[in-house]
This record gives structure tokens, C-alpha cells and sequence, in this order.
């Protein structure tokens, strides 16, 4: 049976509605491009993530974003050795916690409101070229576009259409939740925790919720296939979770910046735009090799995505759908690429090579997690953290850092 071909023109359809998709349709929409976005499921919808933001996000947001933010965090617990760990407050926000269901269907709600249709419960089987545009096709029916963009995570469909080359990888992570009764030490004065001691080449997590706790395990470095043993490490023996029921942990692949992408010289070419598609947020593997942050550059890459599609439409003779690589490669990839180099040394090092410098150097183990802190709050840049611990090391090529 042939699927029917709706018959309306549409500038762009966007494939998954997550944080990513839903950003560049309210972008869109609010500047009058028509746009049809598809999402297999129905919002609200439940969604594997740790929903940790860092605080920077809401500069990129729009002012209700707090409507739908759990808890407000302004301490972090950093353990990295059996029981040694740091405590960092703060008197700003270092980070919100958000369900990932309310989130995003926040977001969606954004983006219906500024004029996307959004068809969800539908999903896409399979995209191609036309003459001047796209077609998608659906279990229910054939739509045209001019564009179309894949939002559609780590398995896009747009990127295995679209992009038949790419191959990229991911690292295996695992989450949990936990509901009680009664309010954790986290919850009543809300903390993140953030242990090196759960994970061999990671990191564990445990975040704070209005219900109670999200917590979890990635594996950040390649070749690592422990997360499951590393979990049930993490819940043994973190005193936080002690007395608590922990849920079988649900797994989910996180697709991370490749070394390739965002390595001094690469370029990005072919990697998120090719022909009349882009990738953004996770189909794009837009998240950040240190800490797997994937929500902030989702938001942020739908917006670029967005801005090079308004440029692109208003003048289609100059093709500048390219600028949305070189808009990626500007704003994410220095940073990136510094993320990858600060993974490879912490996650890297031995255990006891932490709990040395912990102990031998405090004061500056100390300094260092400040600033880590500065940085999800947007007062500090991957890149500039670099160069201070260069610049305390004496290297040569270092600049003084600012205050």
C-alpha cells in the first residue's frame, strides 16, 4: 500500500523533539518559518537522563525556565577517594535539576505556541531528496520540506539517511531514581554529588529531585565496559545511598564530541550539514567529553541551527547553510577540544593519584573545583581553565589568567 503524500510545502521538518528540536522550532516558528516537527512519542514522556543543567543555561532560555527546574543547586560534593571529598557552595546557582519530562514538554509547548506543528506519536521511517527539498515519510503519510533537521538522538534517522558515512562513538551510561517518603540530606539542603571514586574511567552522579534522587555511572573513556559493575560498586559503597531501595539502573548511550571533531586543525565539514539536512543536540554528538553534558548544547545547537536556516532562507543563492558547522565549531569546539584534554588526565590517572594531590595539595585540588564550578555557572570557559592550570604549572606558552 503507497503512504499518501500530504500536500502541503513545508520550510522545514524537524525529526525528535527533545531539548535540541524543540529549540529550533520555537526559533523558527517565532520568525514565521513554517515548520513540522515529529516525535515518536507523546509529551510528556519519560526520558533516561541525570536532567543535571548547569546554571549557564539560563542565558540561552527563555525567562518562565524555572517553572519547570526541580531543585536549585548551590553545593557540590566532590568525592575522590573512599571518603575523601571536597565541598564547594556557592551563592549562586551552580546548577538546576529538571525532570527530563517536564523539560521537554516545556520546551515543546514553547515551540507549539510560537506556530510549529507538532505531529507526535508519529514516527519517521525514512528521509530523501527531492527536487528542491526533502521528503519524510512516516508510517502515515509522505511530507515535503525544504530542510529538514535531525533532533532525533543518539540513533537519528536523519543521520543514517542523510549522513551514510558517519560513524561515531558513543560511552555507555547508566541511571537510576530513587522515591521515598522521606526527604535525603541531598533534598533538604540540595547537593550534587559528583564521585571519581564510582567509576574506573568516570564518573558517578547523584542529583538532587523534588521526589527524590537521580544518581548514576558513565564510563568516559574508550574501551571501557564496566558501567553495570560500577554501579553496583557506586550504590555499595556511597555512604549517601546507604539504607536506600535502588531501582535496576536503566543504560543509555551517550554520544559524545569525537577527538576528530574537535581536535586543533579538524574541521567539521560533512559532520552536521550534508545537502539539505543538519544534525543538532545528540544526533549531532554535540556533548561534552568531560562531563557528558548534552542539554546545554542541545538548546544552543538548535539555536545555531536555527539562525543558519533563517540566513539560509532569506537568501538561498549564498548556500550559508554551512555557517552552522562554522557557528558549532566556533562556540563548541575550542571548548571540546580542551574537555577531551581535561578527561583524558582525570579520568586517566589512577584513583590514588587523586587521593595524593587531594591530600598533598588541598588548597589547590580546592581552587580547581571553584572553578569547575565557575564554569557551569558561565563565569569560566573550558578554555580558560586550562590555561590557569598551565599558567600554575609555569608553561611557557600560558597567559596570565584574569581574576
Amino acid at each position: 500500500m503507497s503512504i499518501p503524500l500530504n500536500s502541503h510545502m513545508y520550510d522545514v521538518i524537524i525529526v525528535g523533539m527533545g531539548p535540541a528540536g524543540a529549540s529550533a522550532a520555537y526559533e523558527l516558528s517565532q520568525h514565521g518559518i513554517s515548520v513540522l516537527a515529529f516525535d515518536k512519542q507523546r509529551h510528556p514522556r519519560y526520558k533516561v537522563c541525570g536532567g543535571g543543567l548547569s546554571a549557564r543555561i539560563v542565558k540561552i532560555l527563555p525567562a518562565d525556565f524555572l517553572s519547570v527546574v526541580e531543585e536549585t543547586v548551590h553545593r557540590v560534593q566532590f568525592i575522590y577517594g573512599d571518603q575523601e571529598s571536597f565541598l564547594i557552595d556557592s551563592p549562586e546557582p551552580i546548577a538546576y535539576m529538571v525532570m527530563r519530562q517536564h523539560f521537554d514538554r516545556w520546551l515543546v509547548d514553547k515551540a507549539r505556541q510560537a506556530g510549529a506543528a507538532i505531529r507526535e506519536g508519529e514516527t519517521v521511517v525514512a528521509i530523501g531528496a527531492v527536487d528542491q527539498g526533502v521528503e519524510v515519510v512516516t508510517k502515515q503519510e509522505r511530507y515535503r520540506s525544504r530542510l529538514v533537521i535531525g533532533a532525533d538522538g543518539v540513533m537519528s534517522v536523519v543521520a543514517q539517511h542523510c549522513f551514510p558515512e558517519r560513524r561515531l562513538r558513543t560511552i555507555p551510561a547508566l541511571e537510576s531514581e530513587v522515591h521515598g517518603e522521606c526527604a535525603h540530606a541531598f533534598q533538604e539542603t540540595p547537593t550534587a554529588l559528583i564521585s571519581l571514586q564510582a567509576a574506573k574511567k568516570g564518573y558517578g552522579w547523584i542529583f538532587p529531585k523534588q521526589q527524590g534522587l537521580s544518581l548514576g555511572v558513565g564510563e568516559f573513556v574508550k574501551g571501557t565496559t564496566r558501567p553495570k559493575q560500577s554501579f553496583r560498586d557506586f550504590i555499595d559503597h556511597e555512604p549517601a545511598l546507604a539504607g536506600l531501595t535502588i531501582p535496576s539502573p536503566l543504560g543509555y548511550p551517550l554520544p559524545i564530541a569525537q577527538a576528530q571533531a574537535y581536535r586543533s586543525g579538524q574541521t567539521w565539514a560533512g559532520r552536521l550539514v550534508h545537502g539539505r539536512a543538519l544534525l543538532v543536540g545528540d544526533a549531532g554528538h554535540l556533548v561534552d567529553p568531560l562531563l557528558g553534558e548534552g542539554i546545554y548544547y542541545a538548546v544552543r545547537s538548535g539555536q545555531l541551527a536555527a539562525q543558519s536556516i533563517l540566513q539560509t532562507l532569506g537568501q538561498p543563492d549564498l548556500h550559508p547553510l554551512s555557517e552552522y558547522e562554522m557557528l558549532v565549531a566556533s562556540e563548541f569546539g575550542p571548548e571540546f577540544r580542551v574537555a577531551g584534554r581535561l578527561g583524558s588526565i582525570i579520568y586517566g590517572l589512577p584513583r590514588s593519584i587523586h587521593r595524593w594531590a587531594g591530600h598533598r595539595f588541598p588548597e589547590a585540588y580546592q581552587r580547581v573545583l571553584h572553578r569547575y564550578c565557575a564554569l557551569l555557572q558561565g563565569k569560566e570557559t573550558y578554555q580558560s581553565l586550562w590555561n590557569r592550570m598551565l599558567y600554575r604549572l609555569h608553561w611557557p606558552l600560558a597567559e596570565k589568567p584574569g581574576a
